[in-house]
């Protein structure tokens, strides 16, 4: 008994040690984030880094030591959504000791602590029906319309909870792109390709010359490139706005 709570105690002060409960090793990065008590995170990552792995711990976490929790997880599809769920899922079903499920389907598990963890589309409409959220978790965030994160944010008005947003780059453009340029109040992490050792040079040698450089960089190494089609780059379009115009004087 007296070993249970020491190890309960330890998870919950350290969510490192819940990780390595559930068997995952984190990166030095992924146990930075795990360590970090900041409410607002962007997550700005190359594909394939865990980056949804290890926000999928962080759910888990905040659903066992933060009952009765509310962790609200969103993408711009179910689909996508429902992968975050899963990873969260099959970390809890690695604790034998963790509390039992109450209600538990494809997209929802409410947890006889009291705590929920849902999976939602990203469609406004879908969201608004939800508050009280304690940890919101966004995926693909850069590919969210602004008009859902604005549905979005309210849910946290009441809690103080955390908002984390973490994607791949999706060209300059979008709320996440902003916010993650000019934003004030946020945590941001940013992991390339390198910075993850389970990724070989020689893969990404190979997706260099597959993709191009601009969708590899994209992918890989977190730029945010303009889109293709653009007639005129970003840098541009800002330069051409000023702050002060000066009138033009009338003919006589």
């Amino acid at each position: 008994m007296l070993l249970d709570l020491v190890r309960q105690f330890r998870r919950a002060v350290d969510p490192i040690t819940l990780a390595r409960d559930c068997g995952l090793e984190p990166d030095h990065w992924q146990a930075e984030f795990l360590s970090s008590s900041s409410r607002r995170v962007l997550m700005c990552c190359s594909r394939q880094a865990g980056k949804s792995t290890i926000t999928a711990l962080a759910a888990l976490h905040e659903a066992l030591y933060a009952a009765p929790a509310m962790v609200i997880l969103i993408s711009p599809s179910q689909t996508q959504s429902v992968e975050i769920f899963k990873k969260t899922h099959d970390f809890w079903s690695k604790l034998p000791d963790a509390p039992s499920a109450t209600q538990e389907n494809l997209t929802r598990l409410e947890l006889a602590n009291g705590s929920r963890i849902i999976s939602l589309p990203g469609g406004e409409k879908t969201v608004r029906g939800y508050s009280g959220a304690t940890l919101v978790i966004m995926d693909e965030a850069a590919r969210v319309e602004d008009a859902l994160v604005a549905a979005v944010r309210p849910m946290l008005a009441t809690t103080n909870g955390r908002f984390i947003a973490l994607t791949t780059p999706a060209g300059k453009r979008g709320w996440f792109y902003e916010e993650w340029m000019r934003g004030e109040g946020w945590e941001r992490v940013s992991v390339t390709a390198k910075e993850c050792p389970r990724i070989s040079p020689e893969f990404l040698a190979a997706e260099k010359a597959a993709l191009g450089p601009m969708i590899f960089e994209q992918e890989y190494f977190c730029v945010f490139h303009d889109s293709e089609i653009s007639a005129f780059g970003t840098e541009m379009i800002e330069a051409a706005f000023v702050d002060h115009v000066e009138l033009l004087a009338h003919a006589a």
